[in-house]
């Protein structure tokens, strides 16, 4: 937390540039919702990882190496995970029937939501864990000093890597997605049409106000996010758990990058079959990195030396050895 209140040039900046990348995205290169083509997902999705990787480079100007590995690992562990839940989002948007130039608006929405989320997921869990630290105790022969939070997302993301290496998409396939709860409050508050009605979320019809399907998919998109913080926000809190600057701004980049690389990753999912092994390992790492954190302490940049050479090989072993599309 202290870097955040010796460097508040660095959080400005930051909050000034996700303002109006948005504000660029939703009122100029966006205001019409359109289909979005490869090429224009492919420019966005170079134009938002090259920002992060700019904000990295002046975080380890100003704050220095270990900060900068930190924020690389926590980006792309986010990246990572965001990816292999790209699968849902398809299978979302296919349930519903939303038309593709619909995509990108349901997308920015959810975004702008997870911002939100994520903000409160992170400063909680980082005043959490600062509260949870056991009084130091003597174990072989060592005072250490262990903390309830993090051991107990450890476990968790053992557990969740395990897991996500058993789990098979079909899981997914067969999910009738109008029963989830993001879709159930909409349901339950709005009399919703039955056809899609432009990009709007709401209609009048007769003098009364309807919801229509789109407003019930970017619910079911929120609710999913909040399912998928559950994996990635604890991950990350391995990486840096007392700094909460590192963990928002590396989320935040990964997330708001996260529509582009939808959209050109849509039509490629098979290039990444594999990808749910690698991720399961690294969610095991993760969490036998916090179990052990009071007896061994694994370095940031040897984290990010981790996680990235699983992705490296998870992706090589997708292209390799592809499953056989359906």
């Amino acid at each position: 937390m202290d870097h955040l209140i010796n460097h508040p040039g660095i959080l400005a900046g930051f909050s000034i540039l996700v303002v109006i990348m948005l504000l660029l995205d939703l009122g100029v290169f966006n205001k019409n919702s359109h289909e979005v083509s490869n090429k224009e997902a492919l420019t966005w999705s170079v134009v938002w990882i090259s920002l992060a990787m700019a904000f990295s480079g002046v975080i380890y100007y100003y704050l220095g190496f270990e900060q900068f590995t930190q924020f690389q690992s926590a980006y792309w562990i986010e990246k990572a995970l965001s990816v292999d839940n790209l699968f849902v989002f398809i299978l979302v948007f296919g349930f519903f029937n939303v038309p593709k130039h619909l995509h990108h608006k349901v997308l920015f929405w959810g975004i702008i939501g997870a911002l939100v989320f994520r903000a409160i997921f992170i400063f909680t869990g980082v005043e959490l864990i600062n509260m949870t630290y056991l009084p130091p105790i003597e174990i072989f022969g060592a005072e250490r000093e262990i903390n309830v939070v993090l051991s107990a997302f450890g476990l968790f993301l053992v557990v969740a890597g395990i897991k996500s290496w058993t789990a098979h998409e079909d899981d997914d396939e067969n999910k009738d997605f109008s029963k989830s709860p993001g879709a159930r409050v909409v349901y339950r508050f709005f009399n919703v049409t039955k056809n899609y009605e432009g990009d709007n979320f709401f209609v009048k019809i007769d003098g009364k106000k309807l919801a229509t399907p789109l407003l019930v998919v970017v619910a079911v998109i929120e609710f999913t996010d909040l399912i998928f913080a559950v994996d990635s926000i604890p991950a990350i809190f391995a990486i840096a758990p007392d700094d909460p600057f590192i963990l928002y701004t590396s989320n935040i980049f990964a997330i708001l990058g996260l529509r582009a690389l939808y959209f050109l990753l849509a039509n490629f999912m098979h290039m990444f079959s594999r990808l749910h092994y690698g991720l399961a390992v690294i969610l095991a790492f993760i969490g036998v990195k916090m179990l052990i954190s009071p007896f061994y302490h694994i370095s940031s940049p040897h984290s990010l030396m981790v996680v990235g050479g699983v992705l490296i090989i998870s992706v090589a072993a997708s292209l390799l050895f592809p499953v056989k599309e359906k």
